[in-house]
Formats: structure tokens, sequence, C-alpha cells
């Protein structure tokens, strides 16, 4: 299934080229047009779908399983010191395309690329219950 306004789906139709680093029947990997380092990938199913929690969970598990290869070779290829390996899900949390896909991000020290993380102490008491309300939403 596809989206025809969405433009990974015409990307993996190949309506739009792109620079293929891997694929299969399931997912495509594909260099980045707007990078925020050289080297960024995106990792994409092909059946369209827009955030994680709504990803068929084998189509999740079969990107978990090329992440770790594609991630390598992508440091090494980049001469990297590290990587992010980053979803966003939703245009709150700064999904542009909505069409779920994960980030591989080669990062160089001092690179400049997330130099701060946004990071905040909770009140007393809070943590606990916020932990409760996710665990009463939990379904598996």
């Amino acid at each position: 299934m596809s989206d025809h306004n969405c433009i990974f789906c015409k990307i993996i139709a190949g309506q739009i080229p792109c620079l293929k680093i891997y694929e299969n029947d399931r997912i495509l990997a594909f260099l980045d047009i707007g990078p925020v380092s050289e080297g960024h990938t995106l990792v994409v199913p092909k059946k369209h779908t827009t955030c994680v929690d709504q990803t068929d969970p084998e189509i999740m598990s079969e990107i978990g399983k090329v992440l770790p290869a594609l991630a390598a070779s992508i440091r090494e290829a980049m001469g990297a010191d590290g990587y992010n390996v980053l979803c966003n899900n939703g245009a709150s949390a700064g999904q542009v395309v909505e069409h779920m896909h994960v980030h591989i991000i080669p990062r160089k020290v001092n690179d400049g690329v997330f130099n701060q993380w946004p990071s905040f102490q909770y009140p007393d008491g809070k943590a606990a219950a916020i932990a409760e309300k996710i665990q009463q939403n939990l379904t598996l």
C-alpha cells in the first residue's frame, strides 16, 4: 500500500530517483537529500505507514535486522567516530515526511550536530506517576 502524495512512496515506486544504499522486498535505505552530515541515510518501509506505533512489528523487526550492518557500513565509509539512529514520529517530534523512516546520521567529534540534549529533572513523585500511567496504557 502506498500514498500517492508521499515523496517516499514515489521514491519506492521509482518515480523519483534516489541513491540506494540497500533494498529488499520490505525496506529501502537511501541517502537523505537534505543531510545533517555526509552519509546521512534514511531507512524506510516500502509499505506506507506514518509512525513507529502504526508500523507492522514484522516490518520494524526487518528494519532492526539491517540497522547494525547499515550503521557499521556508513560509519566506516564516512570515517565517523559514531552515529545517531533517530526516528521522528509526528510533526511535533520533527517528522517532516509522513512516512515512517529511521535516520542513520554519521557523527564526528565536535561536528556541531546535536550539541545539547534538552534534559530536565522530574519533581519528586512525578516520574513514578508518569511511569504508572504509561504502564496502564501499555498493550503487548
